[in-house]
């Protein structure tokens, strides 16, 4: 390994655990002109519905999360049969501020941060989303100090799979894609695309569930904790 590409989000950070607890806490601390668990239930349906069915809309959303957050409770108000774009706006705030106290890094990321700083090697962040909330991320937890070059989709104006995204991460390293590696959590995003251009790609199973059946990725590795890479 002569430098190293990382992912922020479930790789660096505990980015998706307590979510749906933050949306029932915040729907449970609104006055609502509905059931709580029932607008909890829709919006279940809704954020699935939100990212997951047109991929050209997570993209375009992914950089606002506050307003697709609002967006998202909107449409489930809506499907309430209460639509109420103040109470969503609300809703979304609140969610927004319990989502920025949960999230917490993963045990052992200082410690192997601290491991690889300390042996010199180039590093890189790279990671999708939000200019505003991956730099509040970046700040809050303290992670600027360990990398060369951070490359938030946000500010960079495109994100991952884009092939350019890469290969400017690579060029602020100065190295090339020999013995560079990229870790993360998104098998197309952290290993697939990458892996297009040369580098090793590791997905980071942290759940130990395995590669999915339907997946065509085939990562040079897989591991549990990031740990394992400093052997």
């Amino acid at each position: 390994m002569k430098a190293l590409l990382i992912d922020l989000d479930d790789t660096l950070l505990a980015y998706s655990a307590g979510v749906d607890d933050s949306w029932a806490q915040a729907c449970g601390g609104a006055a609502l002109p509905v059931e709580a668990a029932t607008l909890v239930a829709v919006l279940a349906e809704t954020r699935k519905w939100f990212w997951t069915g047109d991929p050209a809309r997570h993209a375009r959303e992914r950089v606002n999360m506050l307003g697709a957050w609002t967006k998202i409770v909107a449409e489930a108000l809506t499907r309430c049969g209460c639509a109420d774009d103040a109470l969503a706006a609300a809703i979304a705030r609140d969610f927004a501020a319990r989502r920025r106290e949960a999230m917490r890094l993963f045990p052992e990321t200082r410690a192997f941060l601290d491991a690889l700083r300390a042996r010199g090697l180039p590093l890189a962040l790279v990671t999708n989303g939000d200019a505003v909330q991956q730099r509040d991320k970046i700040e809050r937890h303290d992670l600027a100090r360990y990398f060369d070059a951070i490359l938030i989709e946000g500010e960079f104006g495109c994100g991952k799979p884009e092939a350019r995204v890469y290969r400017e991460a690579l060029r602020r390293l100065g190295v090339g894609s020999e013995g560079a590696w990229m870790v993360g959590d998104h098998l197309e995003w952290d290993v697939l695309a990458p892996q297009r251009l040369g580098l090793t790609g590791v997905w980071i199973d942290r759940d130990g569930a395995g590669l999915p059946a339907e997946t065509g990725a085939r990562p040079h590795r897989i591991i549990r904790s990031l740990s394992e890479l400093l052997g």
